[in-house]
């Protein structure tokens, strides 16, 4: 319920919306194009469904916006403190998938700081992704996690970091039983 709530305060899926109308595309065709149904699609925009971080991003690069562009009227914060209860998280608390909690207190800066949970036997997408944005990436806790980057694994644990160069398409993956918790920052914040 909570993370519903975030994302009802941010009025995700009105934004979605308008900028799924000003592209002139349908609900219908926005659906198809990000491969769900129109009406997981109209659930999304009515803020009656909290997406999955994957169906959100899929939508999003549909719609040709970065993910993080829908998160950028979150009113300041009165703190640069971020508390954990206080993060804006992506993908739902309560649900095994992957879930990204933004460490810092928004994305109005030159650096975006996040931590992604990757479930046991979970996989950070479908496909791989890329970013314009150089990334950097620590494993803070769990068993192990690969990342696949340009088609070649890496075995990672707790405490080894990673640098991913802006465009290499991507994929994390989580073979052990734990989650993990990996942590990342991003800049240019694109996310």
């Amino acid at each position: 319920m909570e993370d519903t709530t975030r994302l009802e305060e941010l009025n995700l899926g009105k934004k979605l919306q308008s900028v799924r109308t000003a592209r002139g595309l349908s609900l219908r065709k926005a659906a198809e194009l990000a491969g769900i149904t129109p009406s997981m699609l109209s659930q999304i925009e009515s803020g009656k469904v909290n997406p999955s971080i994957s169906t959100l991003w899929a939508v999003t690069q549909v719609l040709e916006t970065p993910l993080y562009e829908f998160f950028q009227d979150r009113p300041a914060e009165k703190s640069p403190v971020v508390h954990p209860a206080d993060r804006l998280t992506i993908g739902s608390k309560s649900e095994p998938d992957v879930r990204y909690e933004l460490l810092t207190p928004d994305t109005r800066g030159d650096i975006e700081f996040c931590m992604m949970i990757i479930p046991p036997a979970g996989s950070s997408y479908r496909d791989y992704r890329s970013h314009e944005g150089e990334e950097v990436a620590f494993l803070h806790s769990g068993e192990s996690v690969e990342v696949e980057i340009e088609g070649v694994l890496y075995t990672m644990t707790p405490g080894d970091s990673v640098r991913i160069p802006p465009r290499a398409r991507h994929a994390w993956h989580n073979r052990t039983s734990a989650p993990v918790q990996i942590i990342f920052a991003i800049t240019p914040p694109s996310f």
